[in-house]
């Protein structure tokens, strides 16, 4: 069968985060660049190779002092380690669902994944454009990438988590 290449489309996608502040409610941020490919037999995605790039100096939490410490050495270091990768190993039929492992590169670090992934189908826009479309979700630990800045409360608490849960919207366009 011949392999068939996908590629992400930004204006219908996207990626956030989430982790606990003081342990007592979620912070949100988002990236707002970020490419993606996938390359599959036909339209199967059981067979699908994914690739993921995202920038790290993108980063949106609505709080510019924030973000402005996110992209320092204390967590993404971005001057350093301007992008992130993930490069998907399998993508397991899962019941109607779907499991993505692979590889993520954050910080110079590389550890093995896995995301669960709902996929939403395939469509036909009114341009004529074939699209795929996924639900991605998943959890890592920001110290196993040397994300380790951390803080303690005056009453002993954890400014932030350890535990960063990842959620993405991804729509694929299937290229002539």
């Amino acid at each position: 069968m011949a392999t068939t290449k996908w590629v992400l489309d930004p204006s219908h996608s996207e990626v956030e985060f989430k982790v606990r502040h003081l342990m007592i409610t979620n912070v949100t941020g988002s990236f707002g660049k970020f490419t993606s490919e996938a390359e599959t037999e036909g339209d199967d995605f059981t067979t699908a190779k994914v690739t993921f790039t995202g920038e790290v100096n993108s980063i949106s939490t609505g709080n510019e002092q924030r973000d402005g410490h996110l992209k320092s050495a204390d967590f993404f270091e971005s001057e350093k380690y301007p992008e992130f990768v993930f490069k998907s190993t399998s993508f397991t039929e899962k019941g109607d669902d779907y499991e993505l492992a692979g590889e993520l590169t954050l910080r110079g670090v590389t550890r093995p994944v896995k995301f669960a992934v709902e996929a939403g189908g395939i469509a036909k826009d009114p341009y004529g454009q074939v699209k795929a479309g996924f639900s991605v979700s998943g959890k890592i630990n920001r110290k196993d990438f040397g994300l380790n800045w951390s803080a303690v409360t005056e009453t002993g608490g954890v400014v932030v988590s350890d535990e960063v849960r990842i959620i993405a919207e991804v729509q694929y366009v299937k290229q002539a």
